[in-house]
């Protein structure tokens, strides 16, 4: 068989399976109780929606449009109405600072083509969403954790030059992160506006979960906050990505990015390098939808995975033993869990689908540094009250045993 890996690129050594990619194959076997898959309910789709869009697309004279070649910037009027969705999240902006994205993932793996270089710095969570140090991965840098308030910017210029790079951007997910479900306070998005000032960086804003608040008060996006300071858009530093895969359809791959035209210009001339545009017909599909029901879709899958978050966190207090700690998210799909010291996610999720047929995702993946053995992510959308209660108990009872065979 011929040897491919003195041909592949260096950089292909750092690509790596989606752990969580494999564990949704378990989706679909019906004795599983899943926590596994950070994935939209189906069952709430607005299928009769994207029904009456696409018959209205091939029915009112858009069809040459939606099956033709389209401008790599994205469809018009879905700029404009994200224009206007921006607008009622406090960010000001024109259509120009506005690109569709196939799926906000591909906004990652651009943003990481464009500001890193072999041996550059991202700094990131500990831990922090997996796709995005997949994305990143490929460029080659290293990582550094962002810790707001309790660092020095010389500190990550210093660990940067170490290793013969600079750092380019902070990435994170402000509001109800995947994987643990925090929001990011107002406070500390301040405080890494000042640190990326200091250090003269990019700040990556991955809003993917920006809609999915179900109680508390929103706090302001970072690209609002640095767009508040600066005057204008045009000198902010954050980047701003949002998709439609959480709030209409993940299957359409529409997400986009909103930042200062600069870095727009750039992401155009990668698009037309890489796929030209985002698929014409879901564009324009998208913004039918958007147009007539996005309040409404949103509103009926805030009303379900707020009752089953509700669900999720009673069953966690009611069965989970002493020494096992757990996130309240505010929104989103996630509940980040840490075991008692010495356990292993991994080795406990081998166990569970053996014994209590139930799935979750091991924390250790979405850490750069490969820790965080001890933790678990637990996603709520897909499974309905009754699941969550049992598989929570299940899972309960697994840890429980665990630590008593432990003493």
């Amino acid at each position: 068989m011929l040897n491919w890996d003195h041909i592949f690129a260096t950089r292909s050594s750092r690509m790596r399976a989606s752990e969580i990619r494999e564990l949704l194959k378990l989706l679909d076997r019906p004795e599983i109780i899943s926590f596994a898959g950070g994935i939209p309910d189906p069952a709430l789709f607005p299928d009769e929606a994207f029904k009456d869009a696409y018959a209205d697309i091939f029915t009112s004279g858009q069809a040459c449009a939606a099956l033709q070649y389209s401008v790599s910037e994205g469809y018009k009027p879905l700029r404009e109405w994200l224009q206007a969705d921006m607008a009622r999240l406090g960010i000001t902006c024109g259509i120009d600072n506005i690109f569709i994205t196939s799926g906000s993932q591909q906004a990652l793996d651009y943003l990481g083509k464009l500001f890193l270089s072999p041996r550059d710095t991202a700094l990131v969570n500990w831990p922090t969403y997996l796709g995005a140090l997949q994305a990143f991965n490929a460029y080659e840098p290293r990582y550094d954790q962002l810790s707001l308030g309790n660092r020095t910017p010389g500190s990550y210029t210093a660990a940067a030059e170490t290793n013969g790079g600079s750092v380019k951007f902070a990435y994170l997910s402000a509001d109800f992160s995947n994987p643990t479900g925090e929001t990011v306070s107002l406070e500390n998005r301040k405080r890494l506006l000042a640190l990326a000032d200091e250090l003269d960086i990019a700040v990556i804003e991955d809003a993917a979960y920006q809609h999915l608040r179900y109680d508390g008060e929103a706090v302001t996006p970072i690209l609002a906050l640095d767009i508040e300071r600066s005057g204008s858009i045009e000198d902010t530093r954050t980047i701003y990505c949002g998709s439609f895969s959480k709030t209409l359809a993940p299957g359409l791959r529409v997400g986009y990015v909103v930042a200062s035209t600069t870095v727009i210009r750039k992401l155009v001339l990668m698009k037309q390098a890489a796929d030209l545009h985002s698929s014409s017909i879901n564009q324009i599909a998208i913004t039918h939808v958007a147009e007539r029901h996005f309040d409404a879709q949103v509103a009926k899958i805030r009303r379900a995975y707020s009752a089953r978050r509700d669900a999720m966190l009673a069953a966690l207090d009611k069965y989970m033993p002493v020494g096992t700690r757990w996130t309240r998210p505010e929104g989103g799909m996630f509940v980040w869990v840490t075991l008692p010291e010495g356990m292993d996610g991994a080795e406990l999720l081998a166990l569970s689908v053996e014994t209590e047929k139930v799935a979750f995702v091991p924390g250790q993946a979405f850490f750069a540094n490969r820790s965080g053995t001890n933790t678990v992510r637990l996603s709520f959308s897909c499974a309905n009250e009754q699941m969550i209660d049992e598989g929570i108990k299940r899972l309960g009872r697994l840890v429980g045993g665990a630590l008593a065979n432990a003493a």
